[in-house]
């Protein structure tokens, strides 16, 4: 990777609190921001705003899932104004499952020359000043594969999160790393950046999960080819607009999953 990769990337460190990045030796965007969306309207205007001013050369790709709310032409009219050229809408007839809307996110991004493609939840819990570390911590690096967003290695945290929340989701990961063998901390982490070269070594048909279990699945895939994977510290924030899509349906197709294919019983 060119140094002018990484020196996109910047960090301007003004009393503590992060400029604008901005590199003029890049000639086209390599980098896509990919976030599904169902009925986001409140909440990822807001997100697209903050991401476009910190990160001015990355691109957006929003994956909607037929948001009757109108998330998808809100998006638009925003690539109309401000934001022309940077800012895409992918348009899905129906949901179909997280797993399916990234999936869909990667092969438009293969089809538009980008090198990297970030995983980005819409709801605002994922900040845009981390993602400015998971970048930097990617592009530092060439033979880094992937890189994750951590909520639980040193440094990582969550906000306004129940401790029965957090106590699922450490034990959730703690049994995905024992079954899967993987000293990945937060498996389950959504708030990724993946080299595109390394998703084209995965086979998209052979991927089956669509819940957070996708999150687990795609990390085991990359862990398959020997790829090189990085996690870098993040603040977790609770959802301030919107409805949470966790339940029950999705916290048993996970540990299901990861039993299995622990016991090597699927592939």
């Amino acid at each position: 990777m060119e140094r002018g990769a990484l020196d996109h990337f910047c960090v301007k460190a003004m009393k503590g609190s992060l400029g604008n990045c901005h590199n003029s030796l890049m000639n086209e965007p390599k980098t896509l921001v990919v976030i599904p969306t169902y009925n986001e309207i409140e909440s990822v205007p807001r997100l697209i705003s903050k991401v476009s001013k910190l990160l001015p050369d990355v691109h957006l790709l929003i994956v909607d899932d037929g948001s009757p709310d109108g998330t998808a032409n809100a998006v638009e009219a925003m690539n109309q104004a401000e934001l022309r050229g940077r800012t895409h809408v992918l348009r899905r007839k129906e949901k179909a499952g997280l797993g399916a809307a990234y999936l869909a996110g990667f092969e438009w991004g293969f089809a538009h020359g980008y090198e990297a493609m970030v995983e980005m939840d819409a709801d605002g819990s994922h900040r845009p000043e981390d993602l400015v570390k998971l970048l930097k911590a990617f592009y530092s690096d060439p033979s880094i594969d992937l890189v994750i967003g951590s909520r639980w290695i040193k440094g990582g945290s969550v906000v306004n999160w129940a401790k029965k929340r957090e106590l699922l989701s450490r034990s959730a990961n703690k049994y995905a790393g024992f079954m899967l063998g993987s000293s990945v901390k937060d498996m389950t982490a959504g708030f990724r950046v993946f080299k595109s070269s390394a998703l084209q070594k995965i086979d998209f048909s052979t991927v089956k999960s669509q819940g957070y279990c996708f999150q687990i699945e795609m990390a085991r895939k990359v862990l398959a080819f020997d790829g090189k994977i990085k996690e870098v510290p993040i603040t977790f924030v609770e959802r301030e607009f919107g409805v949470s899509k966790m339940n029950m349906k999705i916290v048993i197709e996970a540990m299901l999953r990861v039993t299995l294919w622990g016991l090597r019983l699927i592939k």
